[in-house]
C-alpha cells in the first residue's frame, strides 16, 4: 500500500512518520523532496537556494524528484513492503498553484500522474493546522525558502489541498494538527490497518 502523509509545514507529519518508523519495522518510510540521492539534491536548491526561483523551474524540479523518487524508492518497495512518504502530489500540484494560479488544474494532474506511472496512493493522510497553531510552530524554527514567503501562503496551500483531495476522489483521513500525538496516531493507524 502506498500512503502520502500530506499537509503543509509544521503539521507534525514527519513526527507521525517516525513514529510509524518506530512501531512497523516493515514500513518503508521516505519524503518528498529528497527521499533519494538526486533527490537530495534537489530539495537543498528548492528550499535552501538564496534566491527565488522561477515558478515553472521550481514546478519541473519538484516533478523531477517524483519521478525519481517513485521510480527508485516506492515502486520496488511496494512489491514488499508498504510505503509512506511524507508528502507526495497533492502537496506538488497545490504547491504548484498556489505559485502559479493560472496553471490549469488538469494539465498538473496530468504531468503529476505520469510521474507516477500512473498511480495514486492508496490512502492519504491529511494534516489540517489554523493560524494560531501554524503561526506559533513557524516561530519556534528556522524558516526555509518556502516557509518565508508567510503563513497566509502556506494556509492558501493547505485549502488548495483540500480541493485537490477532492478532485482526485482518493481515500484520505482528516487530521487536527492541534490533536495530541498519541490521538493522531491511534487514528491514522486505524484508518490504515482497519
Amino acid at each position: 500500500m502506498y500512503i502520502t502523509f500530506e499537509g503543509i509545514d509544521t503539521t507534525g507529519k514527519s513526527t507521525q512518520i517516525e513514529l510509524f518508523k518506530k512501531n512497523y519495522k516493515t514500513i518503508v518510510a521516505t519524503k518528498e523532496p529528497g527521499g533519494t540521492k538526486i533527490g537530495i539534491k534537489l530539495r537543498e536548491i528548492l528550499l535552501n537556494n538564496k534566491e527565488r526561483l522561477g515558478v515553472n523551474t521550481e514546478l519541473l524540479i519538484f516533478l523531477a524528484d517524483r519521478a525519481e523518487h517513485y521510480e527508485k524508492i516506492v515502486k520496488p518497495a511496494l512489491k514488499k513492503h508498504n510505503v509512506i512518504s511524507d508528502r507526495g502530489l497533492i502537496s506538488g500540484i497545490s504547491y504548484a498553484l498556489a505559485n502559479h494560479p493560472k496553471l490549469d488544474l488538469d494539465f498538473l494532474i496530468k504531468i503529476n500522474k505520469f510521474t507516477l506511472d500512473n498511480n495514486l496512493p492508496d490512502k492519504v493522510i491529511f494534516f489540517k493546522t489554523n493560524y494560531e497553531l501554524l503561526s506559533s510552530r513557524l516561530d519556534k524554527k528556522k524558516r526555509d525558502t518556502i516557509e518565508k514567503r508567510g503563513i497566509e501562503y502556506l494556509l492558501e496551500v493547505q485549502l488548495l489541498m483540500q480541493k485537490i483531495l477532492n478532485v482526485l476522489g482518493v481515500e484520505y483521513l482528516e487530521i487536527n494538527s492541534a490533536d495530541s500525538r498519541q490521538k493522531i496516531y491511534r487514528q491514522i493507524e486505524g484508518f490504515i490497518y482497519d
